[in-house]
Formats: C-alpha cells, structure tokens, sequence
C-alpha cells in the first residue's frame, strides 16, 4: 500500500547523523520524514534493559566530539542532554600493581606518569600543546566539504587550491607535524616523544579504537589524532563524558528537538530500496510494500548497504560500484554489557566506594605496546584477541538513573574480534569470548566474575544483524588515511551527492567519518540546501 503523503526530504536511518539532517532541512522549513528500521531511534546511541531494572548503553558509550553548535542549534540541553564528567577521567591499571591516573589537570597527570617516567613527565605537556596547535585546523576540516580529487576543470581547481592554502596558511612545522600524524603509526610517532612504554600505551589505545591496525600500523596515528582532539564538552576542550540516561539520552534529546521542529518520524519502517526513476531518487520502499516519496533522500546508513543493497542493478555506475565494494569495513570491535551486583575491586587501588575518583573514570587495559600489538597479531589471523584491550566504565556511578542503587552496569569495549573468522560463527564462540574478556579484566579485579549478575556480548557480526552496521564497523568504514576526507567513500564522490541525482549519503561513510560528532549529517544538509537553492 503506496503512501500518499509527499515529503520534501527523506532521511533513511534514525541514528544521530540523520536526526541532525532531519532538523537542520527541516529548520529551512522543509517537509521531513525520518525512516528508521529499529522500535528506538538513535542507531548506535541508544540505552536498552540488558535485565530488568538496568539500563546499559548497548554500543557507543562516551560522548566528546559532538560539535557544540549542534548542541546549541537543537538546544539539546532544554530537551535534557547532559553530559557528566568524570574527574579524573581515565585509570591504567597495570599487572605489576601500579597504576596511573589522569586527570584534565595537565600537572596532575604528570605527576602520575612521573610514577614511571620523569622524562616522560615533562615531555607530555608539550605533546598536548602540540596536538591543541592542530585543533583550530582539524575543527574547520571537520565543517568542510571536501574539495573534488581528483580535480577536473578549472572551477574543481581553484576549489583545490583553496583547501591547499589552508594546509600551507599552518606553517611548515604544523604542517610537517599534521602529516607525520596522517601517516606514522602510533608507536613511530609516541616514542620520539616519549620513553615509557606504560605512557605510550596509554596513549596509543586511542589510535586502535573501532579499526583494523595495531600500534605499529601505519595511519594508527590519524585514528589516535581523530579520537584525542575531543570537543568541548561542559566548557572542558577535549573532555570525555558519560551522557546521563546512557548515549539514548542524546538520541532522545535529538528526538524530541526534531519532532518539535516539525520532523515526522516512523520507527519499525525498513527501507527496501530506493525508487530511481530516470536516474533520479524519487523516494523509498519499505519492506512492508508501502512507498515514501520526495524531492530528495539522504541515507544514514554505511556506504556498503546504501548503495550496494538498496540501490537497484543498472541504476549507479560500475566504477563507483566497485569503488564501494572496495571501501573497508572489516568490523575490529566487540562490546561487553554487564549488570553488577559490586564495582570491580581493582588489585592496583583495592575497594568498591562508588564515590572513588577510579571507579568513576573510564579504565583502560592497555599495559604495554607489546600487548596492543600481540591483540592485532589475532585479528590479523582471524582470532578474537586472547587477551584484548578493554577500554571500559561504570556510568552508573556518576548516573543513578541506570540501574538500581547498590548495584551498576559496566561497558566494556574492546579490541579485537574479526567480522571475518578464520575458525567457526561468532554465535558458535561469542560467549567463549566473552568468557575470556571478563578472565582478562578478572586479572586486575577478580571479584568481577561473580559480581555479574547480566551479561551481552556484541560481535561484530551481532552489531550487523542488530543495529545495521555492515560487518559490524562502528564507523561505518575504515578511518585509516585512504578512505578519509576527499576519499570517502570513493573518489570524486566525497562531497555527500551521490551518482543518483536526489541521493544523497549524510551518515558515518561521509566525511569526517565516525563517532558521535554530527558533523556528517550538518555537513550533508548544508550540501542539500545548496543544490535546493540553485
């Protein structure tokens, strides 16, 4: 049964990128519907019950990079979003019994990593300064549309010339610094600065987040420079945060901000394919048979299923196809929930006081750079990392909304579980690995196994069938140097239009890329606007 009603816009997916391209078109008085698969919106900002009475962020789990003018814009806060900050934010606990502690507090961090190195201890203010000197640079980059590479014509070139005197406008030794960072790996670039191998990976963690590489890959540095340079979050540049409710408390601030906007919204409403008609999006179909149509559609969903799933044989070019097919999504990451009767009892800081400064930071197992690198040594080969990297937390001790009190919940992130296995499905070995994520934090805090009384695992594979994110890339591809800015997704097709006239990509797959910034839904609006005005 056809619908009747004609929208101006229509967003397939209901994650945070297309509510932000729902509201910036519809701001601009457009008719908007928003199309998402799931009974929530928010893709992978959501909380759900993992047992009765605990609520757990399912996949992402912190918020910083979302640009503050988004927050503004959509007046998030009046809808309730609010962002609490641990401080310190982050403990290291190690097997020897030592730990650090860092805090926003540069002097105080350095206190604590001259616990394992005084060189170390003054180098690391310089370093931060180093990567702040970027962040004017990378937060304009971030609000660009790409320039067309290759550039064809003179109009694509004088835009390309444009973009390059930004990058000459740095300096030589910026400059120098941006490109060592977009192409060195992790340990190449930290250990010019740095002696020790705890504080190198303490750092290097952030390089490995949701992507194929190891410390010693080249380009882990560009993924460590995209998930340090955070926004600023409750006035603090850079800070990290847990979102009260869990991440679906943004996704229901956003929810509420774009229906007052006057955004329609249908939940449970899977988009078959799109209706191309003369080479022209004309609207969707649901997999129910009921049919949207619009002047335009954007798609929120990864590159691989907007274009190499919905779109019909015959209606995009065979170059741009293959580009696609070519694009890399392997997922790396697998997600841990868990509902505990007790906090961890961490060996290196032994109690269970919620008001703690340690319990309440993000912890992160991640002794050694031998360590991150024998974890990509099983990726490589297809294994789930034997002994993984945990970036984890328990929100509930900061948020008395998650679960009852006495009792929290525990996120745990981890690195690596390959979308493709060597040996087996992940529903045949998912919670063998489970078992040994919690016998690897249970070195550090061996209470843990017992103090679970609810547990998840997420495979990349269960990320897929779940939340729709092809083989379980978070990012909806690969955030190495080859498939960003003017490369993604593909070349010359980096600027959100796609090769269906009124198609438009406004999710993860478009620049800048993933985590929980909105830039790609505000940058892909913009975009729309521009065509709808000419």
């Amino acid at each position: 049964m056809a619908s009747t009603a004609r929208y101006d816009a229509i967003i397939v997916g209901g994650g945070h990128n297309g509510l932000v391209a729902a509201g910036y078109l519809a701001k601009e008085r457009l008719k908007v519907l928003v199309l998402e698969r799931r009974p929530i919106v928010g893709g992978a900002c959501v909380t759900e019950e993992l047992i009765p009475g605990y609520r757990v962020t399912r996949t992402s789990y912190v918020a910083s990079l979302l640009l503050p003018e988004i927050i503004r814009d959509f007046r998030l806060k009046d809808y309730g979003f609010q962002v609490l900050l641990p401080e310190p934010h982050s403990f290291y606990p190690h097997p020897s019994g030592r730990y650090m502690i860092w805090y926003a507090d540069t002097a105080k961090t350095c206190r604590e990593i001259a616990k394992y190195s005084e060189k170390d201890a003054l180098a690391f203010p310089k370093f931060e300064a180093d990567l702040a000197e970027l962040q004017p640079f990378v937060d304009e980059i971030l609000r660009t549309t790409p320039p067309m590479f290759p550039p064809h014509g003179i109009k694509e070139m004088f835009e390309f010339a444009q973009f390059g005197r930004k990058m000459l406008k740095l300096g030589d030794r910026k400059l120098k610094h941006f490109m060592e960072l977009m192409t060195a790996s992790c340990y190449d670039y930290l250990s010019k600065r740095f002696e020790s191998d705890e504080v190198m990976a303490a750092i290097a963690l952030n390089g490995l987040i949701g992507t194929c590489v190891g410390p010693m890959s080249p380009g882990s540095a560009a993924v460590m420079l995209h998930h340090s340079i955070g926004g600023t979050i409750e006035g603090q540049p850079g800070a990290w945060g847990y979102v009260r409710g869990g991440m679906g408390g943004l996704a229901d601030a956003f929810l509420k901000s774009v229906r007052d906007l006057g955004v329609e919204v249908k939940t449970e409403a899977e988009v078959a394919r799109f209706i191309v008609e003369g080479g022209v999006c004309r609207g969707v179909a649901l997999s129910n048979g009921d049919e949207h149509r619009a002047r335009l559609v954007a798609s929120n969903l990864d590159p691989r299923r907007t274009f190499l799933r919905l779109c019909e044989k015959g209606t995009l070019p065979e170059d741009f196809t293959q580009a696609i097919r070519d694009f890399r999504v392997q997922g790396s990451s697998i997600k841990v929930n868990c509902a505990l009767s007790e906090l961890p009892d961490w060996k290196a800081i032994p109690g269970k006081d919620p008001d703690a400064p340690h319990q309440q930071a993000m912890f992160e197992l991640a002794p050694s750079i031998e360590y991150l690198e024998l974890a990509y040594d099983d990726l490589k080969y297809g294994r789930p990392s034997k002994r993984p990297m945990i970036d984890g937390n328990c929100a509930s001790t900061m948020d008395d909304t998650l679960c009852p009190k006495g009792h929290h919940v525990m996120s745990l992130f981890v690195q690596y579980g390959p979308y493709r296995l060597k040996e087996g499905t992940w529903p045949e070995i998912r919670e063998k690995v489970g078992d040994d994520i919690i016998d690897t934090l249970a070195e550090y805090a061996p209470n843990i196994k017992k103090a679970i009384i609810g547990r998840e695992v997420l495979s990349p594979w269960d990320l897929e069938q779940t939340f729709g994110l092809t083989e379980g890339n978070i990012f909806h591809g690969e955030m190495t140097p080859d498939q960003l800015f003017f490369l993604r997704p593909a070349m010359r097709w980096a600027q959100y239009r796609t090769p269906i006239r009124g198609l438009y990509l406004c999710g993860s797959g478009a620049h800048p890329g993933g985590g929980v910034m909105g830039a790609p839904g505000r940058n892909a609006a913009r975009e729309i606007l521009k065509d709808l005005r000419k």
